[in-house]
């Protein structure tokens, strides 16, 4: 039996071509830094907004927050209306509560803001499964690799960007500026985008419940999410705790230093071409397993010589583009999988996913600010080091073939 994306590559020779693959990467990349751009920020955003200690974290927790419900209430909605017009919609969204958070001016204005900037930012969950259908079946791995080197390099780069904008101008210049760029997006997309609307006959209520039956019932979405949800946490919590230690007495690192560091660790984002073709090959098993290793790995090599050195430095950058590329092949590995099931429910399997291995990222954050706290970089490592093992374990169980 023939499947639907098949048959839609039979009708229609015609693929994605490379400057809409370049243009989508390019969006999604823009569109995902603005869920990062506060977190090097939240010191001089809680001295400007008189923010106490304690909530300063909510800056970063309440787009994480943001960002989940929108994976769980927006991105399903890809499987029910045009898509286009969704994604149009969601960056203007994304462009009003950057405003906002750049003229807020109290504390609990600027968090509502940012609640609402991880809601809209969803608009990458569906581009990305937007250029899935686009891509025929044999280059679905390539294309959504190609797609998604550019979201993780906006994930990377963000964190850079923002340090040295709020450097020269101030934080609230970040926000100002993104809001100028996401106004900017909309229009070349709404130029180059085609339309796609999905044939579904479900109302919104039935396609949230039906989210319910896919995670229970989809073993492939479980397991994939499962692992990038350990090494997401990984991730997320190396991300979290390196700048304490590059800050602290060991190091002594400058904001700006900092900000260099997070921008060397951007060139593990060369992985997700690299993953995309390894998926279409057939290789995502032992790929999968390599992801992993490289995650463990990462961790290790930071403890070859002790904390403070020229060299333990350099090792860190290791570490960081080790992590980034090993999470980095490892979310693609996982799309690539999912997105074989089926275009009709693509978006909704997407959203579970993303929402799932986010859920172990803010997990991994948390775990990484309480071991810190109470052992350093050396409890914190460890515990890091323990996520992409346990996924590991877990990948042992998976049946070959």
């Amino acid at each position: 039996m023939t499947s639907p994306d098949a048959a839609a590559t039979a009708d229609d020779p015609r693929t994605i071509s490379a400057w809409m693959t370049f243009l989508l990467a390019a969006a999604c990349g823009l569109i995902a830094a603005n869920l990062y751009y506060a977190q090097p920020l939240a010191g001089p955003i809680r001295a400007s907004l008189g923010l106490s200690p304690e909530a300063t974290g909510l800056i970063v927790t309440l787009t994480q927050i943001g960002y989940g419900l929108g994976l769980l209430l927006i991105v399903p909605l890809g499987d029910l209306l045009e898509n286009r017009r969704l994604i149009l919609t969601m960056i203007g969204m994304a462009a009003l509560a950057l405003i906002a958070a750049g003229l807020a001016p109290t504390a609990s204005a600027f968090l509502a803001a940012a609640l609402l900037i991880g809601l809209a930012s969803v608009a990458v969950q569906i581009i990305v499964p937007f250029a899935a259908h686009m891509a025929p079946e044999a280059a679905r791995g390539q294309v959504v690799g190609n797609v998604m080197s550019g979201l993780m390099a906006g994930i990377m780069l963000a964190r850079p960007v923002s340090s040295f904008i709020a450097d020269i101008l101030s934080w609230r210049a970040v926000f100002f500026l993104s809001t100028l760029v996401m106004g900017l997006l909309a229009l070349v997309l709404a130029k180059a985008l085609p339309q796609r609307r999905p044939q579904s006959a479900l109302r919104y209520g039935d396609l949230l419940a039906s989210l319910g039956h896919l995670a229970l019932h989809t073993p492939i979405l479980q397991r994939r999410a499962l692992y990038q949800a350990a090494l997401f946490g990984a991730f997320s919590l190396f991300w979290t705790v390196t700048p304490l230690v590059l800050a602290g007495p060991a190091f002594s690192l400058s904001q700006s230093g900092i900000a260099l560091f997070a921008l060397a660790g951007a060139a593990g984002t060369v992985a997700a071409p690299i993953a995309g073709r390894l998926a279409d090959r057939g290789w995502s098993r032992p790929a999968t397993a390599g992801a992993m290793i490289l995650g463990a790995s990462a961790f290790l090599v930071t403890h070859l010589v002790p904390e403070g050195s020229t060299l333990s430095l350099g090792l860190f950058v290791a570490a960081a583009i080790l992590l980034d590329f090993g999470a980095t092949v490892n979310i693609v590995l996982g799309q690539r999988a999912i997105f074989a099931l089926g275009a009709e429910s693509r978006s909704r399997l997407n959203g579970l996913y993303m929402a799932t291995f986010f859920a172990g990222g803010a997990i991994g954050s948390a775990a990484g600010g309480w071991a810190f706290a109470h052992g350093g970089w050396a409890w914190a490592s460890w515990a890091g080091m323990a996520l992409p093992i346990a996924a590991l374990l877990y990948w042992m169980t998976e049946r070959r073939g």
